[in-house]
């Protein structure tokens, strides 16, 4: 039968409809948008584009297809009455972005195949991303795995933070000492960014109030500043797994308010055109200036209430852009303070409401109180911020008139109450009054939120019972825990791409999006031995690439097969990276005793930074690079111990660090750390954890099963009796061999090259004060860690025992965390994002 043709319409409806170049998901139209950006973005043509030009290509390729969901978000936001979000950091450790929104859009194997179409690498262009420089530890970790978490859950949020234009500090290790270089992460530039520089607030600081009454007889005051500094939105895209919510990371940029005095220059006072500009911009330079002096403590409170009066202020323009009435702001918005840095945000929510839109105290308080809620992320009472008041009061005049006026009708109410005698009106008081005056930031927190979170059952407990206990007794009802977590697609998807795609053949992909449920369904494979083998196989792959890098950043061999025992944070006292040292040295001396000994091959693996003011901890850096030199040059120890210090810890090095351990060293002194989600991450990843009960290592061990966790050291119960009945580190020390013998050797210079001094202030401080309790926990730590040579040993066992760490860490992933927060918190639901 003779066919009969169609008409030109008809014909031109069957042809394929080509993918659109911006949004397209398929190989072909990733490849034509790579090429696309090459040229019109970055003006290169490929032989003369450079491996940073292909990244920059590719990332804005990406960023298209995040935006185009971005764009629907903020449709459906502000066409809704829907509640969000805010969540008030200091930081966020956001990591490279480029390999997460391959994940979360679900084009990763479409753009490998796309880039290698055009001779390129993935994985090359994956490492030229710079690390970008917004967060320094946990705390800016866990804020980025909750923004993630949140676009996840599809419920409305924001992250609101700093644009730091030099982060905190890259690491460099010389002569064993850390060295701060400066951190020029935007050097190259950022393509997740997108600039508004259209959207600017002013921010004051110093000068004087007037107070006076106005025509309508109502008592106001007026806020007379001595400068000014213009806060510029930065924007960074976080889309959801799998899902079309996108959310927002915005962060503030400093600016001045007249970046250059054309006057000054043209007398010659060149320096003195562009002092505004780099006074307003120093502001924003670097996360977490040197406090020491009281220019940095300056530079501290001024970072804090810039981003912050930012952020409430975008929050105001937003609320009352969608329509809604500013007495419904805390219907309309949850705000979040993540630790004390953003807890200005309630004197300030004051004054805008009261002094800006002329709110009465009352109905300003109201709002204030229900909008915000507290996370408290420590124990330490020097950890809770505390600014002395005439620096307060020359820098924000006016705030400090209303927390003192705040102060006031608290204290009023909780005399009313009877509920205090003068030592807990002293304590509650959001001024110190004990010697030199401070603000107390985590009191005004406390006050001025409706909700006081705690971040680990331990450590909500602990504030209950002592930092707080004085808050929790007035407040019982504010208090609850919500316990951190991870975003398992980062940290297991992202990180370690062989064991999720081994877990996603046996069990499907759905725990991707649903840990706590899905992931335990691995536990029935736990046993069998084809599982085993492969897990076992994946592990060894992944100490070989950590093995790699290793070799590359330090020079040092190591070796794949022996045990992979590893401690990787912030340095600090109590978090007691010396105590591991004390190991380290204590199997050296039984290996140098009795070479013929059998031991499990070990390499000992440590990073972290120190604060750049804190001496001590610099001094534990240079211990371990010092005890690293001599143990990694003894031929007697050779092949059966080695010690690494991995610098400039961050998160791209994190990528290949927590797949790769064997032991998670988790050894904070018990009642000092108040979660940690770095033991999450190891655990996540199949690492057995050595632990003491503190943080979120109690939680940990319920889940995994204590016969799958090492467990040693006191309790914080017992620290506290240890410590109030006299403890004595010296006779610890006197009355155990091994630990006397580490000690000497510490003190007598046999890791410092004879210099006995190098190291005396650490050994003096251990044997007269160990303030950490090194000495009291010492053996029970090394009697723990020769059970875990026994069980590694045993590498059925040990398997077993990791396919059932993985199993059981369901709970810990980030999103259970944003789940518990949205439902008693928060008070939000999800919200569909339709594109």
């Amino acid at each position: 039968m003779k066919k009969t043709k169609g008409t030109k319409a008809t014909r031109a409806r069957k042809q394929p409809v080509p993918p659109n170049v911006r949004t397209g998901l398929v190989p072909r139209a990733l490849e034509r948008a790579i090429m696309d950006n090459l040229y019109y973005v970055q003006g290169r043509v490929p032989r003369t584009a450079t491996r940073n030009d292909w990244y920059m290509a590719v990332a804005y390729t990406v960023r298209d297809r995040v935006l185009h969901r971005w764009m629907q978000t903020i449709e459906t936001y502000m066409g809704s009455k829907d509640k969000s979000v805010s969540y008030l950091s200091a930081e966020f450790l956001i990591g490279p972005q480029l390999g997460s929104n391959l994940i979360s859009l679900g084009i990763y194997d479409e753009v490998r195949q796309a880039v290698a179409r055009l001779g390129q690498n993935l994985d090359e262009l994956l490492d030229q991303e710079e690390e970008p420089g917004l967060g320094n530890g946990g705390l800016g970790r866990l804020a980025a795995c909750f923004v993630e978490s949140l676009a996840t859950l599809e419920i409305l949020g924001v992250g609101y933070g700093i644009r730091y234009e030099f982060g905190i500090f890259d690491q460099e290790i010389r002569d064993g000492w850390q060295v701060e270089v400066t951190d020029k992460w935007l050097r190259l530039g950022n393509p997740w960014e997108v600039p508004r520089p259209e959207i600017t607030f002013v921010i004051n600081f110093g000068g004087h109030t007037e107070h006076f009454v106005d025509h309508e007889g109502r008592y106001r005051v007026y806020w007379i500043p001595s400068r000014s500094v213009r806060g510029v939105a930065c924007d960074i895209a976080v889309p959801g797994y799998r899902v079309n919510t996108v959310n927002l990371l915005r962060l503030w940029k400093a600016e001045a308010t007249e970046s250059f005095d054309l006057g000054a220059f043209n007398v010659g006072d060149y320096y003195g055109a562009v002092d505004s500009k780099v006074s307003s911009e120093n502001i924003t330079k670097v996360l977490y200036p040197n406090d020491e002096p009281i220019q940095g403590k300056r530079l501290r409170l001024e970072q804090q209430y810039f981003f912050v009066s930012c952020s409430l202020q975008d929050m105001i323009r937003v609320h009352l852009r969608r329509g809604h009435d500013l007495k419904d702001f805390h219907e309309a918005y949850a705000i979040q303070l993540n630790d004390t840095h953003p807890s200005i945000a309630v004197a300030e929510m004051m004054r805008l409401l009261v002094d800006e839109y002329s709110m009465d105290w009352d109905a300003a308080w109201n709002i204030t109180q229900n909008t915000f809620a507290y996370t408290n992320h420590t124990l330490l009472p020097e950890a809770l911020e505390k600014w002395p008041l005439p620096l307060f009061a020359e820098l924000l005049p006016r705030h400090l008139e209303i927390i003192l006026e705040i102060n006031r009708r608290f204290l009023d109410e909780v005399r009313a109450n009877g509920a205090a005698d003068d030592g807990r009106i002293a304590r509650l008081s959001l001024i110190d009054e004990s010697g030199e005056r401070f603000v107390r930031m985590a009191n005004l927190a406390s006050v001025g939120s409706h909700a006081i979170n705690g971040v680990a059952a331990l450590h909500t407990e602990l504030l209950k019972q002592d930092v707080m206990r004085d808050f929790y007794e007035v407040y019982p009802k504010k208090f609850l825990n919500v316990t951190n977590g991870v975003t398992p697609r980062r940290w297991l998807v992202l990180s370690n791409p062989l064991l999720a795609e081994l877990i996603t053949r046996k069990i499907g992909d759905l725990w991707i999006r649903n840990m706590e449920r899905h992931i335990k369904k691995i536990e029935r494979y736990a046993d069998d031995e084809d599982f085993q083998n492969d897990w076992r196989r994946i592990k060894h792959e992944n100490k070989v690439r950590l093995a790699s890098v290793i070799d590359q950043r330090t020079g040092v061999e190591v070796d794949p097969d022996s045990l992979f025992d590893i401690q990787v944070k912030r340095i600090h006292e109590y978090k007691r990276q010396h105590l591991n040292v004390l190991h380290v040295v204590t199997l050296y001396n039984r290996i140098k005793k009795n070479p013929q000994s059998h031991v499990v091959p070990r390499t000992v693996i440590f990073a972290g930074k120190a604060a750049p003011s804190y001496h001590t901890a610099k001094l534990v850096i240079k211990l371990i690079n010092s005890v690293a030199d001599v143990i990694n040059n003894d031929a007697d120890v050779a092949g059966r111990l080695k010690v690494v210090f991995l610098p400039d810890f961050n998160v791209k090095n994190a990528h290949a660090i927590y797949p790769a351990a064997d032991l998670s060293e988790q050894i904070s002194t018990a009642g000092k750390e108040a979660s940690g989600t770095g033991n999450m991450k190891f655990a996540m990843n199949g690492a057995l954890t050595i632990g003491t009960l503190d943080g979120a290592n109690i939680e940990i061990r319920e889940a995994v099963g204590e016969e799958n966790f090492f467990l040693f050291g006191l309790t914080a119960e017992e620290v506290k009796r240890v410590k109030s009945e006299g403890y004595y580190p010296m006779q610890y020390a006197e009355s155990n061999d091994e630990l006397r013998e580490v000690i000497s050797l510490l003190a007598g210079g046999f890791f410092s090259r004879g210099d006995p001094n190098l190291f005396k202030p650490l050994v003096d401080s251990l044997l007269w004060q160990d303030e950490y309790l090194l000495f009291a926990d010492y053996r029970s730590y090394i009697e723990c860690q020769e059970r875990v040579d026994k069980a590694y040993r045993d590498q059925e066992k040990w398997t077993k025992m990791s396919i059932l760490n993985v199993a059981r860490m369901g709970t810990f992933s980030s999103d259970r965390s944003i789940r518990e927060y949205a439902e008693k918190i928060w008070d939000v639901k999800k919200v569909k994002i339709t594109v």
